[in-house]
């Protein structure tokens, strides 16, 4: 664990010193500073866990120094060093913000005590808003992925090490889930501890080198162990049992997210299940009468043509379109409800992808929409479904040229995982989605478009997932989304040579 940073600024040098070696002997990093004036600079240029000023100095005395800590970091705990005889200055200062103060001459137990209540202080003020952010984020309704991303970049915050993990027990195999920061130990090393504390039930510190600490808490679901988080670090610190019980809470709401997306499966199988039979229904009862009034709309029509009524031509045009949105709103329906039995042939997923650009260039050129297609050229031949993976992608495009307006930018790309898995890509600069909408945007026949049925991403993720791959999503409200459909190895074959 990184040792808190603290900022000490006294003009008497003698104090100085002898200040920073009892806050060094107490783990501390110490920064020290004789000038007062160089403090604004220092403030602006690094952040600190806590700060302790002298009163009296020139030219900026500890007031001032106070007011500038307090601007460039509001919730930096500030401690006033002062004289006995200048005590109405420190209350002054507690005022106007100082956590506290310390009387000179220094009292080892009065100024490891402040110290500590300061520091535990600045860090539950930060473990406090980390925690309200995970709980947005399990409030948004974000996907499980969504939700241990956060976790781990949180955790990765709160403990101020160099990189943090989800693992989760799938198919008897601890799988990475998310991750955040830079890796310090082997892959091995980090299952090894992550296998300790899954063992062992309880949160825990594993050494792995002299200067490598490995921190673990188990995941525990509905009273079984599903996964672990794991914090790295390089600190020779000894972790405390608060660094742990801290683990073990970012843990628990990783656990939250684990249960709450298998929860969301459940129902939204049972939905599946029950849309399925309603589907064949509804395909058998409406079809038909769709059909005969297409029929009858343009006979109509016709009809009204010879009349040189171009009015009710126009009117029998539209009801005619209706028709057509209605007998796709059908469709869709029913290949969600009860999709076909997968028909894998090895294809070319750099065909699909020119093939549905091909489809969407009409859209694409009456909205002024530049396109940045880079395709990878070699990926090789996927034992896929090229039916399932074309409406999926089509969902996708179309989603994307429809949220942009004239002059966006729609990126296309292909490219090979590093685990020989196949990415495509799909970028725009519309208008992105909020944080609600985004945790809604595979619920059934919700849709913010006019005239959308709101089952275009729920198609496009049973696609990918039917063939065991995932859908990421990266969105900003304001700014674009990003759309990424993710094909595993297991589906890849790869080209011969002459044809790569």
């Amino acid at each position: 664990m990184t040792p808190a940073r603290v900022l000490v600024v006294d003009d008497d040098p003698h104090i100085l010193e002898v200040l920073a070696m009892r806050l060094e002997s107490l783990g501390l990093d110490v920064s020290a500073a004789a000038s007062p004036g160089d403090v604004p600079g220092i403030l602006a240029d690094r952040s600190f866990d806590l700060a302790l000023f002298d009163l009296r100095m020139a030219p900026l005395d500890g007031l001032a120094l106070l007011d500038i800590a307090r601007k460039q970091h509001p919730h930096l705990p500030v401690l006033i060093m002062t004289a006995h005889g200048s005590i109405d200055g420190a209350v002054e200062a507690i005022r106007r913000g100082a956590f506290d103060y310390l009387t000179k001459p220094f009292v080892p137990e009065e100024l490891r005590g402040k110290v500590t209540r300061a520091l535990a202080e600045r860090r539950w003020a930060r473990d406090r808003a980390l925690l309200a952010k995970l709980g947005t984020s399990l409030a948004s309704g974000d996907s499980v992925d969504g939700v241990l991303g956060v976790v781990v970049q949180t955790t990765l915050d709160a403990t101020a090490t160099q990189r943090a993990a989800v693992f989760l027990r799938e198919r008897g195999e601890l799988v990475l889930r998310a991750a955040a920061g830079t890796p310090v130990v082997s892959d091995a090393e980090l299952i090894a501890a992550a296998e300790a504390a899954m063992n062992g039930g309880d949160p825990t510190s594993v050494t792995v080198e002299p200067d490598r600490i490995v921190l673990a808490a188990p995941l525990r679901v509905e009273g079984r162990i599903r996964g672990v988080l794991t914090a790295e670090t390089t600190q020779t610190v000894v972790p405390t049992s608060d660094d742990l019980s801290l683990l073990a809470l970012f843990a628990s709401h990783a656990a939250i997210a684990f249960r709450s997306s298998h929860d969301l499966e459940g129902a939204r199988s049972g939905a599946l299940a029950a849309l399925g039979r309603v589907a064949a229904q509804v395909a058998h009862e409406i079809n038909n009468p769709l059909g005969g009034l297409k029929i009858y709309a343009m006979l109509v029509g016709k009809r009204l043509a010879t009349h040189g009524d171009r009015h009710g031509v126009d009117l029998a045009g539209k009801i005619g379109q209706a028709v057509d949105r209605l007998a796709a709103l059908v469709s869709d329906i029913t290949a969600y409800g009860r999709p076909a039995e997968l028909r894998l042939e090895p294809t070319d997923p750099e065909e699909i992808v020119q093939e549905c650009l091909a489809l969407v260039q009409d859209k694409i050129e009456e909205r002024r929409i530049d396109v940045a297609c880079e395709l990878d050229g070699s990926l090789g031949l996927l034992m896929l479904d090229a039916r399932e993976i074309h409406k999926a992608l089509m969902n996708v495009l179309v989603n994307a040229v429809e949220a942009m307006d004239a002059g966006g930018q729609l990126g296309v790309r292909t490219a090979r995982e590093p685990d020989g898995g196949v990415r495509i890509k799909v970028s725009d600069t519309g208008c992105g989605m909020d944080t609600p909408t985004l945790g809604r945007t595979y619920d059934l026949f919700f849709t913010t478009k006019t005239g959308g049925t709101g089952l275009g991403m729920a198609i496009v993720r049973s696609a990918v997932e039917r063939h065991g791959g995932r859908v990421e999503i990266a969105t900003e409200h304001g700014r674009g989304t990003t759309v990424e459909l993710v094909i595993p190895p297991s589906s890849v074959t790869p080209l011969p040579a002459e044809a790569s």
